[in-house]
C-alpha cells in the first residue's frame, strides 16, 4: 500500500470539526457571528431572511452596493435592529403586518413582505439608491435547483441558491498564503467554518453527520466580486483574492473560480449545531477508488 492509499484509508476514518458558524440575517449586509446554530427546513435560523430589492422587487447586493457590508443586524426575540455608520438604529417589530410583494432573486420570482416606508428611507439614505427591505415570506418555498440535489428537495430563504455554504480553515490558510495580502474568511461568507481537513479537502466530502445531523455537500461554490470588498470598511481591494484564485480554482464548466461548497441539510432539521462539535466524514465515491 503506497502513501496515497494510506491517507486515503485514514481519511476513510476522518471527522471535521466545526471552527465556527456564522448567519447572515440580511442578505449582502455584515454577517453575525455565532456559538451555536439552529437549523431549520431553510439553513441556519434567520439566515438571509431579509433582502434589499429595487423598488421593482430586483435584489440587491454587495455587488452593486459595497456599502451594504457596512449595515450590522441585530435579532432579538421580537426584534431586528439594523446599525451603519451615521445613522441612527432601525428597530423593526417582527410581530407587524407587511404587504406582500413580488420580489426577484437571480431568476426565482417569489412573494415577500415589505417592511415598510421607514426602513426604505432609512437604505435608501445609507446606499445612496432608492431601495426597499423585504421579508421572506415563510409560506413560501424556494428550492435548490435539482439539478445539484437530486430527489432532495433544500428549500432556501434569500441565498443566492442552497442554505448552506461550507469552507475550511486549511483552505483560506492555503490562499492566504498565495496572496500578497491575507484575507480573512468573512470575504466568502460562509455558514459553517471546518478545522480538522486539509485544504480542499471539503471538495471531496459528500457528507457530515452525526446521529442528529446528516448535511450533503452539493456544488462547488464560484465565486464573485462580493470578495474582493473588505466587510469591515466597504472598500474594494483590488481584483484579490479573484486573480489569485483564478490561476490554480478556476472551473471552466461552471465558468468560475471555486472556493467553498453549497450544502443541503438531509437530516436534522431543528437540531443544533455547535462551535467545537465533532462531525463524521463521508467522502465522495472517487475518495475511496485510491484504495482499489
Amino acid at each position: 500500500m503506497d502513501s496515497q492509499q494510506r491517507g486515503a484509508l485514514r481519511s476513510l476514518h476522518m471527522s471535521a470539526t466545526i471552527a465556527s458558524l456564522h448567519c447572515y440575517p440580511l442578505k449582502s449586509a455584515h454577517g453575525v457571528d455565532l456559538r451555536d446554530a439552529q437549523l431549520t427546513p431553510q439553513g441556519i435560523e434567520n439566515d438571509r431572511r431579509w433582502m434589499i430589492v429595487t423598488p421593482m422587487g430586483r435584489f440587491l447586493t454587495q455587488r452593486e452596493l459595497p456599502r451594504l457590508a457596512l449595515v450590522r443586524p441585530t435579532l432579538s426575540p421580537g426584534e431586528l435592529t439594523l446599525q451603519a455608520p451615521g445613522l441612527p438604529a432601525l428597530q423593526l417589530g417582527l410581530q407587524r403586518e407587511h404587504r406582500i410583494v413580488p420580489v426577484q432573486v437571480w431568476k426565482h420570482d417569489c412573494p415577500a413582505l415589505d417592511e415598510g416606508d421607514s426602513a426604505a428611507a432609512w437604505l435608501t439614505q445609507l446606499l445612496e439608491r432608492e431601495c426597499r427591505l423585504v421579508q421572506f415570506d415563510p409560506g413560501h418555498r424556494r428550492l435548490s435547483s435539482r439539478d445539484w440535489t437530486g430527489s432532495l428537495e433544500a428549500e432556501n430563504r434569500f441565498s443566492d441558491g442552497f442554505p448552506l455554504l461550507v469552507i475550511s480553515r486549511a483552505s483560506l490558510a492555503d490562499l492566504n498564503s498565495r496572496l500578497p495580502h491575507p484575507v480573512p474568511m468573512n470575504r466568502f461568507r460562509p455558514n459553517i467554518v471546518l478545522d480538522d481537513i486539509g485544504p480542499y479537502e471539503e471538495d471531496q466530502i459528500d457528507e457530515l453527520y452525526s446521529d442528529e445531523v446528516r448535511l450533503r455537500i452539493v456544488k462547488p461554490c464560484t465565486r464573485c466580486k462580493i470578495t474582493t470588498t473588505d466587510q469591515e470598511t466597504a472598500q474594494l481591494d483590488g481584483d484579490e483574492p479573484l486573480r489569485t484564485l483564478k490561476a490554480y480554482r478556476f472551473d471552466a464548466q461552471l465558468r468560475g473560480v471555486l472556493f467553498g461548497q453549497n450544502t443541503v441539510i438531509v437530516q436534522g432539521l431543528h437540531a443544533l449545531l455547535r462551535s467545537g462539535q465533532k462531525l463524521q466524514v463521508r467522502w465522495k465515491a472517487r475518495q475511496s477508488l485510491a484504495l482499489s
